[in-house]
């Protein structure tokens, strides 16, 4: 598994790489594979690039908190009451 340090040399090797390959990697991860370190959970070559570089820049994935939790850590109310219900229109 490639260490956090190697991480962009690697996403900069897979965005330089032929257009040949980059389709190919594409194809494999559109089946599922996880084609770029830091990658998983994305269903496209480019979804994949994203996530690991968001992660690079230490985002985090859904997984890993809930809205509510990360609302509560940026001092951003949340009404707990009223969140999942409908707003009505007009």
């Amino acid at each position: 598994m490639s260490s956090r340090q190697d991480l962009p040399s690697k996403l900069e090797e897979i965005r330089n790489a032929p257009q040949e390959e980059r389709a190919q990697l594409d194809a494999r991860a559109r089946e599922g594979e996880t084609v770029v370190p830091a990658g998983t959970g994305g269903g496209s070559l480019g979804a994949q690039e994203n996530l690991a570089k968001g992660r690079l820049k230490g985002g985090l994935s859904t997984m890993e908190k809930s809205g509510e939790e990360r609302a509560a850590e940026e001092g951003i109310p949340v009404d707990i009451e009223n969140k999942s219900k409908t707003r009505q229109r007009g």
